[in-house]
């Protein structure tokens, strides 16, 4: 299952891609790892696509990492004694925590770290940003506030305070008890929404105890503002874009991404751009012009991978939408702007043995044409520093570590493959070719790149660089 791209495709399984067939279909189409979204479905929904999905692994003998998205707190209104709202401009709204049905002028709001964070002239969105209310008076229990937006509100729509970090755990009690039933099940990645600092990390790192790697989703503006922090703790970064739009101008969006794709590369964690990529395919067997440019353009950016929401979960073209992403992954790696960039854009190596090593193997593998670099690792960072050098070679990943193989599949060029670690150099080429060849990575008289630690079986330790001859 050696794909021809570098940039990875994450699939939301849902509805309409659960059944075995569908999964089948899925990762022959080109989805490298799938994503469950614990906002939706039940657990034993969630059971069934992981059991599914490791057969499928066992039956390409390739791993597939499977990413448990945490749902996090969702700051809702309460209800309405008389049903849904009309708001007009220039409206003014008392908001209490009184759970009584909201009438005219006062509406439920049962959430106190929403007054205890606010402040008059501040702004309270709802319904993702279609209703806006500018705060005029507060106190710990009421919040009084002007439309400036106006529109229908209803029972349960969502509120947002952009630029106000919230005295708020991003793990509620629901996250906790499917965290840990998430890792029952054997996830390889966990994703935390409403992350707002580097603290909100850590608290799930000790939860997680290494057993899966943690994904940070940047959704409030807040987490920018610590966004190097909030890097420096995670696994991996998902820039959840539709929420990003909710608090911020549309405008401020995709110079972010940019942004943050780039501290991302910097730091060798992988990066996934989300939300809306293929919206249209929803119910559309072919995406807009629109669309396309912005799958691309998150590749050009240099992200390790795309992801599919709806399209892939519940929406009607789910085989297509993954066939049309890969399509357009190939289409711009081809590019020779695409190198151009991914090249300019490369930053000096840190001062390390392990840097200064996959940099010589990028530039040796330039150099030399070889057919692909051939990592050995136990802990997959050799993997991570030679594809933050984005070479133009696929990057064989060879670790003794299943969990490690699994992870690995989200990250840019990387092909993980699980194997015994190399005993001693003539072993370390021997195994290195064959298995490339065997993955159809290199033919013969071809060249390899081989990176690997000596004493072999040290993790961390990665000072070796071989070139050998298929």
């Amino acid at each position: 299952m050696r794909r021809e791209r570098f940039t990875k495709i994450v699939a939301t399984l849902g509805p309409a891609s659960s059944s075995p067939e569908r999964l089948r279909a899925l990762f022959e189409a080109g989805a490298d790892v799938f994503r469950l979204n614990f906002s939706h479905g039940t657990p034993d929904d969630h059971k069934q696509r992981v059991e599914l999905l490791r057969a499928l692994e066992k039956q390409y003998k390739h791993p597939i990492a499977i990413l448990m998205d945490l749902q996090g707190p969702k700051l809702r209104l309460g209800t309405f004694a008389k049903g849904p709202m009309e708001l007009k401009k220039g409206q003014k709204l008392h908001f209490d925590l009184d759970p009584e049905p909201g009438t005219a002028k006062r509406i439920p709001l049962p959430h106190p770290e929403i007054f205890k964070a606010a402040r008059s002239d501040g702004l309270l969105l709802i319904d993702d940003g279609k209703v806006r209310l500018r705060i005029f008076a507060h106190t710990e229990t009421t919040i009084d506030a002007t439309v400036e937006v106006a529109g229908p509100i209803s029972d349960r729509k969502g509120v947002n305070l952009p630029n106000l970090v919230l005295p708020l755990s991003p793990m509620t009690v629901k996250d906790r008890r499917d965290l840990d039933y998430g890792l029952s099940l054997g996830v390889d990645w966990v994703a935390l929404s409403f992350v707002q600092r580097a603290d909100d990390i850590a608290e799930l790192k000790k939860l997680v105890a290494g057993r899966a790697a943690v994904m940070a989703k940047l959704e409030k503006p807040q987490a920018i503002e610590h966004l190097d922090e909030i890097i420096e703790q995670s696994d991996g970064i998902m820039v959840a874009r539709g929420d990003l739009g909710v608090e911020l101008p549309p405008e401020a969006v995709p110079p972010l991404q940019k942004r943050i794709l780039a501290a991302c590369r910097a730091a060798g964690r992988p990066a996934i751009v989300a939300t809306q990529m293929l919206d249209s395919m929803v119910h559309s067997p072919t995406p807009t012009r629109a669309e396309a440019s912005d799958v691309a353009t998150a590749v050009y950016d240099g992200a390790d991978a795309v992801m599919l929401s709806a399209e892939s979960a519940s929406g009607d073209y789910p085989i297509e939408a993954v066939t049309i992403m890969d399509r357009i992954l190939k289409s711009v790696e081809v590019d020779p702007l695409y190198r151009r960039l991914m090249d300019a854009s490369r930053r000096e190596p840190e001062a390390t043995t392990a840097d200064a090593i996959s940099a010589a193997a990028r530039q040796c593998a330039h150099t030399l044409a070889a057919a692909a670099i051939v990592t050995f690792t136990n802990t997959g960072s050799t993997a991570l520093r030679a594809a933050r050098e984005r070479p133009g070679v696929h990057i064989l990943c060879l670790t003794p570590n299943l969990d490690t193989s699994r992870r690995l599949t989200l990250a840019w060029g990387v092909h993980p493959v699980r194997t015994e670690d190399a005993h001693s150099f003539s072993d370390m080429v021997q195994r290195a070719v064959r298995i490339a060849r065997k993955e159809k990575l290199a033919e013969q008289g071809q060249r390899l790149v081989i990176t690997a630690g000596v004493p072999f079986g040290t993790p961390g330790a990665t000072n070796t660089l071989r070139i050998a001859y298929v």
